[in-house]
């Protein structure tokens, strides 16, 4: 079983890759963070997951990574200078083209690995349509889900820190300490959601929002105040055990009984 960089194969050496080689995109965005962190951090995100877990699961599983895509569906974060996206049809046709030149080959396995909760529900539809135009098992696999999106949120942030925010700045601390400004951090929770029972991140009614709306003067959504590079390193090791796992099961899953 190998773990191999596609960037790094011959056209014969794809040729030779397996059926049931998972083919691993990261997916970012290239978007404002508040005025601590840099505008790839989704992005430095993707990649360092997609690639620690590639390795990982690589051990017993044909795995090759794919360069990953940096700029994606980031349009909540428009206002912002630094915010470089694409529209949502732009990134589907990426998205579908990659599928497509994919399908070419043998390899009958790809799974997005997303570092950017803008991106989740084009991905989720794109995993269907991939599938059906292309006969490709596709997956969705995430460096961490928002709470928005059904994941968690550390207590000091109430359930509402979705960007730039404890888990985000310490990831970045570890991953690349020189590239975060802690003395611009602060602490930027829109405490006022909470006052409503049925909208609101995690809650049965989503909305739709930009990062502006919330009017915390930062484009944070969180508090990055207590991060550390040692919650960063723990909570990237969690990430690409936990990714690694899926692979796995991705290289060997069928619907099929």
């Amino acid at each position: 079983m190998t773990f191999t960089r596609f960037t790094d194969l011959s056209g014969p050496a794809v040729t030779g890759l397996s059926p049931d080689t998972v083919a691993v995109l990261p997916v970012g965005a290239i978007e404002q963070h508040g005025p601590h962190l840099p505008v790839a951090t989704d992005y430095f995100m993707a990649e360092a997951v997609a690639e620690g877990a590639a390795r990982a699961a690589g051990a017993d599983r044909e795995i090759t990574l794919l360069p990953g895509l940096a700029y994606a569906k980031s349009d909540e974060h428009a206002w912002s200078a630094g915010t470089l996206w694409l529209s949502a049809s732009t990134l589907f046709a990426v998205l579908d083209d990659i599928g497509r030149s994919l399908a070419a080959g043998p390899v009958r396995r790809l799974a997005f690995l997303n570092a950017h909760g803008g991106n989740s529900a084009l991905l989720s539809v794109a995993l269907r349509e991939l599938r059906v135009k292309y006969g490709l098992f596709t997956f969705l696999l995430h460096a961490s889900l928002p709470a928005d999106q059904g994941g968690t949120s550390p207590a000091g942030e109430l359930g509402l820190g979705v960007h730039g925010g404890l888990k985000e700045t310490s990831a970045m601390l570890h991953l690349h300490p020189d590239l975060v400004d802690m003395s611009q951090a602060r602490r930027s929770v829109p405490e006022h959601l909470t006052a409503y029972e049925h909208i609101g991140f995690g809650k049965r009614v989503s909305f739709g929002w930009t990062s502006d709306d919330f009017r915390t003067g930062t484009g944070v959504i969180g508090d990055p105040t207590e991060a550390t590079a040692e919650l960063g390193r723990k909570f990237v090791e969690s990430a690409v055990a936990d990714a690694a796992a899926a692979l796995r099961e991705c290289a060997r899953f069928s619907p099929a009984p």
